[in-house]
């Protein structure tokens, strides 16, 4: 029997799995779901060389829609198990694919070092500040004063910040996305499919269940344009319904201020210009939040540097490259070894 004759271009259908897409209705999911078989699309990736990669969590169910090879793994360990896939063949276009908790939580540790360590893959976490999958606990991204299941008089914890971890975390390629934006989306999902390097993308997800419009304060549509930012390389940083607000640096300082345009004798030359490769500024916009900020989309970093893998087989304790003719067994019973 001959396998089925794929068309020649492949469509976002062709992308899509065969099984039953089991979120909650309504949930941002779908959208990111949407998002990301448009840029497969768009990409033309090839599925026999594509892998998704999950730990736990309603993101996690993501490999399952998808028609390429995929792992749902365990919870925060997504990082390991793609690090591992990478290695073992480079050729391979990974995704990993986690939520706020399972990637700052459960797998905080893993998700520092896949970042340091910057192997070549597609890293979306989808950040709803919330457990959803075990039924709406607070999580690492949670709002003080976030009421749960786990904390009924409200949330104590200081957040973490996912883009400003990625950050700290020495990552090459940070940026920023919302679901329902699918203009923007896929075309921050190709950005970091183009860079060469771990590309780090928090997606803003709304969970209608447990954690209802906790980013409408920049994602509803009245006052979008007001509340966000997208920053482009080169271009300067204005937002705002009529394109009159900008980011100035205070002078003097480190810090940054919103200005109108046409006030008080500001000008456009006032407002500063986005540098992608610039970690202090990047830094500045993804501190950024309301009331006082927009919220800063698109991509706040891209500065390459060479992957993980590309220098692996020098940095083992063999001291030169592994091949495939090195076998597991051949390498353990190598150098100092002792039988029990």
């Amino acid at each position: 029997m001959s396998a089925p004759k794929l068309p020649e271009t492949l469509t976002a259908k062709d992308y899509a799995s065969d099984q039953d897409v089991r979120w909650c209705p309504g949930c941002g999911d779908y959208a990111i779901l949407k998002g990301v078989l448009k840029t497969l699309a768009d990409l033309q990736v090839p599925r026999e060389k594509t892998v998704f990669i999950s730990g736990i969590g309603c993101a996690a169910r993501f490999p399952y829609y998808v028609s390429t090879y995929g792992f749902h793994t365990i919870h925060g360990r997504a990082p390991t198990i793609a690090t591992g896939a990478k290695l073992a063949n480079p050729e391979l276009d990974i995704w990993v694919v986690s939520g706020d908790g399972d990637a700052l939580s459960i797998g905080g540790n893993h998700m520092l070092h896949i970042l340091r360590r910057n192997p070549n893959m597609q890293i979306l976490l989808f950040n709803n500040q919330i457990y959803g999958l075990t039924k709406g606990q607070y999580s690492p991204t949670s709002k003080v004063g976030t009421r749960s299941p786990s904390t009924p008089r409200g949330s104590v914890d200081s957040p973490v910040s996912a883009a400003q971890f990625a950050l700290g975390a020495n990552a090459r390629f940070v940026a920023r996305a919302i679901d329902t934006d699918q203009k923007h989306l896929p075309e921050t999902l190709k950005r970091a499919h183009t860079h060469d390097g771990a590309s780090f993308v928090e997606i803003f997800q709304n969970c209608i269940v447990y954690n209802d419009g906790v980013f409408s304060a920049f994602t509803e549509r009245a006052h979008a344009a007001d509340t966000q930012i997208h920053v482009e390389h080169g271009k300067p940083l204005i937002f705002g319904a009529d394109r009159d607000k900008g980011l100035r640096l205070v002078p003097g300082t480190l810090d940054v201020e919103v200005v109108t345009i046409g006030d008080n004798g500001f000008t456009e030359k006032d407002v500063m210009f986005h540098d992608e490769t610039n970690h202090w500024l990047a830094a500045l916009l993804a501190a950024m939040e309301p009331p006082n900020f927009p919220v800063a989309v698109g991509v706040l970093y891209c500065d390459p540097a060479t992957p993980y893998e590309a220098n692996f087989p020098q940095n083992t304790p063999l001291g030169g490259s592994v091949t495939s003719n090195d076998d597991l067994n051949g390498m353990l019973r190598s150098g100092h070894t002792w039988t029990v």
